[in-house]
């Protein structure tokens, strides 16, 4: 058979569903290959789109999204949301087709070195150079891109490669184990919690990519322990749960940070410091840090360890709690309850344009509790970080690693194809909307319903907020945009337009429920940006 049928086995060997991406005369043998093939090709308007797609599907599944470029200009366009999916820890496999074998030596057309300019952003990269490699590399980069950390890997494929012949079989899937903690790691981490005044657990992504929310709420639980989640963590814990303060990860003098403060000992479980900066919640340097998680800490000078349990998280969770003495009650109430009149405090109101408080309510009360949103980046990002509720993880993705804007609409696409019974709802704001809002046209072609709120304020809101906060005024962030409505109905797709606040509600109902795609421009009142940290720092920060 030809070496590109061989990689096309390959990649159903690893029970890859669907390839994202773009067709290219450097890939036409893999693509003809794919006709004769169970995997779905995903045919999107731009190669961002497909790797965004591929990085989003990989998260929410755990097994590795599969995007696909051409040569050159194709595969520099999936640059983007490679680096975001290996920076956020999501499993993703990129494969770009290159120019045959005897012109990679010397200037020529289209032609770059893509292992080079893949190697910094993947966990590995490596060029099919002849048909016995093929399996091997196919297999490890699928191994790695899933191995904790979980990340992005990328193949070269040379065209002349693929039209060469080959009698290989894919290699046999083998999963990793984790490794179990060791005992006497162990046995210190339940020593310092024990003996600690007033513990704080700080839970990352990894809780969920390792399946250990349940253990981790039972620790909480069991311990008395507070838990604040990253903002890509999520709905790691219920926010009913008792321990639930909701998500670190803002500005300094947040409240949340304000409980960092008080802490004598962070408990750091399945946290990546790409999450949440730790100089920004330990300045100090003068806490003691437990650290489980299913690889060493990263260096740095603001999280040395004094415990370090690496290994399975699950495991490590229940042993520690076997051992360690639960505390009488947790000094941290206070944050909670702060947190939560927050979240109530804009249930009603009917100022115009919206506040942000009063659209991630009504949010929240139009989507079941398994509905998956898909958050894009901007000023958004924080409001749904900080009053979204979620008692689910995986049902607010949050890119907060690599942080790129144009992540939600072909984000959503893919959360659907991977969860075809939750309705999936983009969050955007219009700059972040526009960036990959060409990818309308592909759920329309696919029928793929998807909801796209848009939070509209004409501007790059986030970047108007820290030049507010830092210089008092604003430099060049305003920008004009299409009618959204007409917009959305070019493409076939429907739109609404909410003209007062009493009309948010019922549109993201009525929205939820259209087979098709629906696109929801919202005029929001950023005016409260400002208030979001400082408010509840006053609040419950001492001075």
């Amino acid at each position: 058979m030809k070496v590109s049928d061989l990689f096309v086995r390959c990649l159903e060997n690893e029970g890859v569903e669907y390839v994202f991406g773009i067709p290219g005369e450097e890939n036409l043998d893999v693509m003809d290959a794919l006709l004769d093939s169970s995997i779905k090709f995903v045919t999107t308007r731009h190669e961002q789109g497909a790797a965004f797609m591929a990085d989003v599907y990989g998260r929410l599944t755990g097994r590795a999204g599969v995007c696909l470029s051409t040569l050159g200009p194709g595969a520099t366009n999936l640059v983007t949301g490679v680096a975001d999916a290996n920076m956020d820890c999501a499993p993703l496999v990129a494969i770009a087709g290159q120019a045959s074998t005897n012109r990679l030596h010397k200037e020529s057309h289209q032609v770059l070195d893509l292992v080079a300019l893949f190697q910094p952003i993947t966990k590995y990269a490596a060029q099919i150079v002849s048909p016995d490699i093929v399996t091997e590399i196919v297999r490890k980069a699928f191994k790695l891109a899933q191995t904790e950390k979980s990340g992005a890997c990328f193949i070269e494929f040379p065209e002349n490669v693929a039209e060469l012949s080959s009698n290989d079989q894919p290699l046999r899937v083998q999963q990793h184990t984790p490794p179990e903690p060791a005992a006497d790691r162990v046995q210190h981490a339940a020593e310092i919690i024990s003996n600690a005044q007033n513990p704080m657990i700080l839970a990352g992504n990894g809780v969920i990519r390792a399946k250990a929310w349940r253990q981790l709420a039972e620790f909480a639980e069991k311990l008395h322990i507070p838990v604040a989640n990253t903002f890509m963590a999520k709905g790691i814990i219920p926010f009913k749960h008792p321990m639930a303060l909701g998500t670190a990860g803002l500005q300094s003098r947040d409240y949340i940070n304000c409980g960092f403060q008080q802490a004598d000992v962070i408990i750091c479980v399945g946290f990546d410091l790409v999450e949440y900066h730790p100089h920004l919640w330990h300045p100090t340097r003068d806490r003691k840090i437990v650290h489980i998680a299913m690889t060493p800490a990263e260096v740095d000078a603001c999280y040395i360890v004094e415990a370090g349990v690496v290994g399975d998280i699950k495991h490590s969770l229940i042993r520690i709690g076997e051992l360690a003495t639960p505390h009488p009650g947790h000094r941290m109430r206070g944050l909670r309850d702060t947190l939560i009149s927050e979240m109530n405090e804009h249930r009603d109101d009917r100022s115009f344009p919206v506040k942000p408080q009063k659209i991630v309510w009504d949010l929240r009360t139009a989507l079941k509790l398994d509905d998956i949103v898909i958050c894009d980046v901007g000023a958004h990002k924080m409001w749904m970080a900080r009053v979204f509720r979620c008692e689910e993880p995986n049902t607010c993705i949050i890119s907060n690693g690599f942080a790129s804007m144009g992540i939600a609409v072909p984000g959503a696409i893919a959360a659907k194809l991977a969860y075809p019974d939750q309705a999936v709802i983009a969050v955007t704001g219009d700059a972040g909307f526009l960036m990959n809002s060409q990818e309308i046209e592909t759920a329309m072609r696919l029928k793929i319903p998807v909801v796209i709120l848009i939070w509209n304020d004409g501007g790059y809101g986030l970047i108007e907020w820290k030049q507010m906060s830092r210089f008092g005024r604003v430099s060049n962030v305003k920008f004009g945009n299409p009618d959204f409505v007409k917009y959305a109905e070019s493409f076939g797709a429907k739109g609404y337009r909410v003209q007062k606040t009493s009309e948010l509600l019922p549109i993201l109902q009525k929205a939820r429920g259209d087979n098709t795609v629906s696109i929801i421009d919202c005029p929001v009142d950023y005016r409260e940006n400002l208030k979001l940290t400082q408010k509840l720092g006053d609040m419950v920060c001492p001075i």
